[in-house]
Formats: C-alpha cells, sequence, structure tokens
C-alpha cells in the first residue's frame, strides 16, 4: 500500500450521487455515510509499505474511482480489476481486511494500492491530470474497446466533463468527431474542442438526416432516456457501436427493439473507468498529444467546494 498527500483534485457530477451503482456491488445500506468523497486527484506519495516496489516517498502519482480490488476473482486474474465485484471505490467504501472507510480526494491522505497508484507524466500538472483520472479515463476506454483510428467517425452525446474529454482523446486519434447535444447551446463550445460536426437532437428530422453518419457513439449523458435511445442510435451505420459510460437515475430504463439491433447489426453496452493499464495509457497518450482538459482551478477550502458545488447542480 502507498499513502498519498492530495495537492490537485477534479470535481465531477457522480460527486454529486456518491458511489452509484456502476462502482460499487455493495448494497447502498450497507456503504458508509459521512465521507469526504472525490475520485480524481493527484498528489504526492508520504509514506510506502515494506513491499511497495512501483513508488516511493516524494513521488507524484495519481488515484482515480477505484483504490483497490480482491486481487483474486476471474475478473482480476484477466486484468480487469475495474469490473472486480469486490472492488473498493475510493470514497464511500471500506478497506477489506480493516473496515476503515476510504475517505476520497477531499481527505488529506489517503490509503491506495500500488496497482491503482499512477505516475504523473512531467509534461502533465497536476490540475490538469487530476481529472483524467476519472473522467478522462472515463471517455479514453470506450473508444480504445470500439477500437477507434484515423477515419473513424466518432458521435459523443453531451458535451459536459467526460464529453468534452471525449472529444479532445478521439480527436487526437484521428478520428471524425460529431458532438451530440439537445440543442444549439453547446454549438460553439463543441467546435472550439475539435468537433467537425454537431447534431442538435431538437432540429426536426435530424434522424432521417444524419443516419449512417457515425461508426461509434459514447453517450456521456446523465440520462439515457431523454434523447431518445433508438433515435440516437440510428444515426450509426450498419454494425455501429453504442456505449453508455455514466450512470442514469437507478430507475431508469433503455427501451429497444430487438429487431432493430438485428436490423442494423448494433452493438449495445456499457463502460466503467478503465484497467490500470489503460490508465497508463491514456496518462501517456494526454501527455504524448498535449491533450488538456478545459479547467477552472480553485483554492481547495470548505466554502470553494460548496460554492462549486451549487455552480455545479444548477449547469
Amino acid at each position: 500500500m502507498t499513502t498519498e498527500q492530495f495537492h490537485a483534485i477534479g470535481i465531477e457530477s457522480y460527486d454529486e450521487n456518491p458511489t452509484p451503482k456502476a462502482f460499487s456491488y455493495t448494497p447502498q445500506e450497507q456503504r458508509p455515510h459521512d465521507v469526504d468523497i472525490e475520485i480524481e486527484a493527484c498528489g504526492k506519495v508520504v509514506k510506502v509499505a515494506p513491499s511497495v516496489t512501483r513508488f516511493k516517498p516524494g513521488d507524484r502519482v495519481g488515484v482515480g474511482a477505484q483504490c483497490d480490488s480482491c486481487g483474486c476473482c476471474h475478473r482480476c486474474i484477466q486484468g480487469k480489476p475495474n469490473n472486480c465485484r469486490d472492488l473498493v471505490c475510493t470514497y464511500q467504501a471500506s478497506y477489506p481486511e480493516t473496515g476503515v472507510n476510504t475517505q476520497g480526494g477531499y481527505a488529506d491522505f489517503i490509503r491506495v494500492h500500488e496497482k491503482f497508484a499512477f505516475k504523473i507524466p512531467d509534461q502533465l500538472d497536476s490540475t490538469v491530470a487530476a481529472p483524467l483520472l476519472c473522467g478522462g479515463i472515463t471517455g479514453f476506454k470506450p473508444l480504445l474497446t470500439a477500437g477507434v483510428t484515423k477515419g473513424t467517425r466518432v458521435g459523443v452525446v453531451g458535451i459536459g466533463g467526460i464529453g468534452h474529454m471525449t472529444i479532445l482523446f478521439a480527436k487526437a486519434m484521428g478520428a471524425e468527431v460529431t458532438a451530440i447535444s439537445r440543442n444549439d447551446g453547446k454549438k460553439k463550445i463543441a467546435r472550439e474542442l475539435g468537433a467537425d460536426h454537431y447534431i442538435s437532437t431538437d432540429e426536426e428530422g435530424y434522424v432521417a438526416k444524419y443516419a449512417d453518419s457515425l461508426d461509434v457513439i459514447v453517450n456521456t449523458g446523465k440520462s439515457f432516456s431523454e434523447n431518445g435511445v433508438s433515435d440516437v442510435a440510428s444515426l450509426m451505420d450498419a454494425g455501429g457501436q453504442l456505449i453508455f459510460i455514466t450512470a442514469p437515475p437507478s430507475g431508469e430504463k433503455i427501451e429497444l427493439s430487438p429487431f432493430f439491433m438485428l436490423f442494423n447489426n448494433y452493438s449495445i453496452g456499457g463502460s466503467v473507468v478503465g484497467t490500470p493499464k489503460e490508465i497508463e495509457q491514456m496518462l501517456q497518450f494526454a501527455a504524448d498529444h498535449d491533450i488538456k482538459p478545459w479547467i477552472e482551478t480553485i483554492d481547495m477550502n470548505e466554502k470553494n467546494v460548496k460554492t462549486v458545488w451549487q455552480r455545479m447542480e444548477k449547469a
């Protein structure tokens, strides 16, 4: 285990609804309460266990949504610890060997298994790297899974925190990127991010107009249903992949006709953060391609955190 002192953290919408089902198999009533939160942070290693080989005190590292896993289940052995049924989230969870609560990025220190701490490339400032450790990898992984490369036509639904980083990564991979939102309110931002095209779902007849225009869609919106999943999926060419990466309200369901999926040979699935190897790959990719999330920095104190939360809730 390593102990890390935080110097920079990110804030994202998951913090308003701690530990959604996507991050925990622990029943809600069994999860600890009254804890600090946040799931993406950078800092310095201050202490390491004798068995630690990857880090030493003073190293600059980051931690994302996960700080441990069981390490012995089928999923962990197969190199997919981010899908471990006994994963330990960075906050509102408990270390299995001690029962001590994980306290998240707003705490002064955190204890993390060395395989879930990541060296930050020298080219990345901590304020840039912090948002990448959860939001960034959440957008990066589905692009890897879908095999995005030069010329792949990628649609990104939702131009918020995760969505804007997904656009940056997709463009750096050489994709032709289409930003998709409910209206034209994000059109200027999407263009500034490098999006090649923009689709507003309130445009009458948009499905017919843009049908077959995409190979992959990454849905970063909070709701799966507000844009109509079938309508959005219909923007894909035959064999398209639609990947959901955020957690909607717990009672929300996706309604899709099996015939619709069969006829179009569509693949529809989900993705949650990434493996340690993928996170390291993402950080180096960001460093190599000078990818910098759009950020605003504030001093870390209770008053400022409350103000930022209020702004985020109104966004």
